[in-house]
């Protein structure tokens, strides 16, 4: 009997080698397009001490409408207990320190430098800051290319690491329908440019049309999508089964308020139950998997 992977791979499309797709390899959009801007971007991870308690710790970069950044940090389950750094016209009021704060029976210690910050079209900054949070006394996160120079000035050698992961990854953007970003599903896994675009009757088209690409390549194409509105399908990507789902029914019914929801999440071959609902804290036997949840408004 054949399993379970080798079954889902008949329908399936596999985004890692060009000769095992159906579909076109063509790109999803013309460069004279503009993807639509990022105003919020949020990173769950997980944190396994020493000890092995476990934590979450969700990351929050937004923008506001003109141009200040802003960065939020909430620990564990309890959304009265964050780190924020407001904003004041561009600039960070705060653009370095530290802080120290508790919650869940654990001492979290924030450091922080973003007075280098350098930012694109995003909300987080892409080079020149560092985040570095400690939990209990063991490095817990470390973001920024900056980090590794942090740890250094500021720790002993001897200060122990705990284990780090990205479970989670959520994207909120405005503007027209085409959607740029990209997304590493696994530890081991090359990093991936993905594209959604939705394509109507400005294209020529009597029916909106919804594409996304992966490194270039189709892995769906739903045409009608004011009839198919909501759907799922099954890829492939660095040897594992990520599904694909989708949901554009605010695009059509509700035009002003709505957005549309797009979910990438890898699954291994022997969970064949579709993602419905959030679960981002799983017994210590259970593998946690990553998840990259885009929300897309068609306006600014």
């Amino acid at each position: 009997m054949r399993d379970i992977v080798s079954c889902f791979s008949e329908n399936a499309v596999n985004v890692s080698h060009s000769s095992c797709s159906s579909y076109s390899s063509n790109a999803c959009i013309s460069p004279s397009l503009v993807p639509s801007v990022q105003n919020a971007v949020t990173g769950v991870y997980r944190i396994i001490l020493s000890t092995q308690k476990q934590c979450l710790i969700k990351v929050t970069w937004c923008k506001n409408q003109t141009g200040g950044q802003g960065l939020t940090i909430n620990f564990g389950d309890d959304p009265s207990t964050c780190f924020k750094l407001n904003t004041n016209l561009r600039f960070f009021r705060k653009k370095k320190g530290c802080k120290v704060m508790e919650s869940d029976h654990l001492k979290f210690e924030v450091f922080w430098d973003l007075s280098t910050a350098k930012y694109d079209t995003g909300p987080e900054p892409v080079d020149g800051f560092y985040i570095l949070l400690m939990v209990d006394s063991e490095i817990g996160l470390v973001l920024g290319d900056l980090a590794e120079e942090a740890v250094t000035k500021k720790l002993k050698v001897t200060t122990p690491v705990a284990k780090a992961a990205l479970i989670s990854r959520q994207e909120h953007c405005s503007g027209n329908t085409l959607y740029s970003t990209k997304a590493q599903f696994c530890d081991t896994g090359t990093v991936h440019d993905i594209i959604i675009r939705c394509s109507g009757e400005h294209e020529g088209l009597k029916h909106p049309v919804l594409s996304v690409c992966i490194d270039k390549k189709t892995v769906i194409k739903v045409k009608r999508l004011q009839w198919n509105f909501r759907g799922n399908q099954t890829i492939f990507v660095d040897g594992l089964l990520v599904d694909l789902m989708w949901d554009a029914y605010d695009w059509f019914f509700k035009p002003v308020t709505g957005s549309a929801v797009f979910l990438f999440r890898t699954r291994s071959g022997l969970d064949s139950r579709l993602w419905l609902e959030e679960k981002m804290v799983k017994k210590d036997q259970d593998r946690v998997e990553f998840s990259l949840m885009i929300c897309a408004c068609k306006n600014t």
